[in-house]
């Protein structure tokens, strides 16, 4: 895929002397020097984060609520006005076609955020599903801008640029506010095990709004963050990322995730006949993997059994963790194979690396 387009803070980018990378079509930062340098300050004091890649999309008027509820897998319409809910968008046969996060900014009024590979897909499919509803649905993704402070410090840093009460902000709760003088939608959702904050704003904004939380950050220890410490962050916290863990070929109980599969709600959603099935009839599940050695266990690598060398399942994300210091990965295995204290082997290129299933996440936070 070839790199077009650039978010608004990509010469800042290059000012900091970030590692650049094509991510779904975007150039974004991979790095600004050591990934493991700024995983440890998100995970010890704070980091800040260019998420304008993902995408927005409005959906609105008098049956928006019920269009949701028909598209999606969650009970969108029971979302509370100025909360925000996780869940999925799923095909016909129950397989993922993307995570998102729904926010409810009115009675009439969500935005729908979704991964930056499936943004067009999602809105699309939204129109489509939308159709017998009065209800528009709109890609505003143009239209924003988004930062996110995630850490410890987060709530001292973003505090400082802000008249809002964010020790009152519920985690899955967003609320219109400014910070640093710039009008944003704040919200307390992240992606990395870590309290933080997601900050929606106005392209124009973007530089100025950067630029203020970095200056609030410094004296706490905040620094710019890229994607390579984001995914070791969310894999630590057993967050799954669309394309490894989430697939059309996979289904949200398989994920470990069927509680977002709301199949009692009233109207007929896509994909519930398929999701009812598929609840009772889980035959593969996602699971932890820890090793005691140094190899890592990386995305495609089989597993098999520890005596038989027989394949079990399959590896879809794997890096060393910077916090625990070890190895792990997450893998599907056959469900009989998913109990934590399961010892089973990654074969990493040839040789059979001991691992053992353990409960995810790998991480949390006290």
């Amino acid at each position: 895929m070839t790199t077009d387009r650039r978010t608004p803070l990509d010469a800042v980018h290059d000012a900091l002397g970030a590692t650049m990378t094509d991510f779904a079509g975007w150039r974004m930062p991979l790095r600004y020097g050591s990934e493991r340098d700024e995983h440890t300050a998100v995970r010890t004091t704070a980091g800040l984060f260019d998420l304008t890649h993902m995408g927005e999309i409005e959906v609105t008027g008098p049956e928006a609520a019920r269009a949701l509820d028909h598209a999606l897998v969650g009970f969108v319409s029971k979302i509370g006005i100025d909360r925000a809910r996780y869940t999925m968008i799923c095909t016909e046969e129950g397989g993922i076609v993307d995570d998102l996060i729904v926010y409810r900014l009115g009675e009439e009024h969500f935005v729908v955020v979704a991964n930056a590979s499936n943004a067009d897909v999602v809105a699309g499919s939204l129109k489509h599903r939308s159709t017998d509803f009065d209800a528009t649905v709109r890609d505003a993704s143009e239209e924003y801008t988004l930062l996110a402070v995630q850490g410890p410090a987060s709530t001292g840093i973003v505090g400082s640029l802000t008249d809002a009460d964010l020790p009152a902000l519920k985690y899955y709760a967003i609320l219109r506010t400014e910070v640093a003088g710039v009008p944003v939608l704040l919200a307390r959702t992240g992606y990395t095990g870590e309290d933080g904050f997601e900050l929606f704003a106005a392209p124009g904004d973007a530089v100025a709004l950067w630029d203020a939380l970095l200056a609030a950050g410094k004296p706490h220890g905040l620094v710019p963050a890229g994607l390579s410490c984001r995914d070791t962050l969310r894999l630590e916290a057993g967050m799954p990322l669309y394309g490894h863990e989430l697939t059309r070929d996979t289904t949200p109980y398989e994920a470990n995730l069927g509680r977002v599969v709301r199949l009692d709600k009233p109207e007929d959603f896509v994909g519930r006949e398929a999701l009812a099935a598929a609840e009772a009839d889980v035959r593969r599940t996602l699971v932890g993997l820890t090793s005691p050695g140094k190899r890592v266990p990386r995305a495609g690598y089989p597993v098999v059994d520890a005596d038989s060398g027989e394949r079990v399942g399959e590896v879809t994300s794997g890096a060393p963790s910077p916090t625990l210091g070890v190895p792990i990965a997450m893998a599907y295995v056959a469900s009989e194979r998913a109990e934590p204290g399961t010892r089973l082997a990654v074969d990493i290129r040839g040789k059979a690396e001991p691992v053992e299933v353990v409960a995810l996440p790998f991480y949390k936070r006290g």
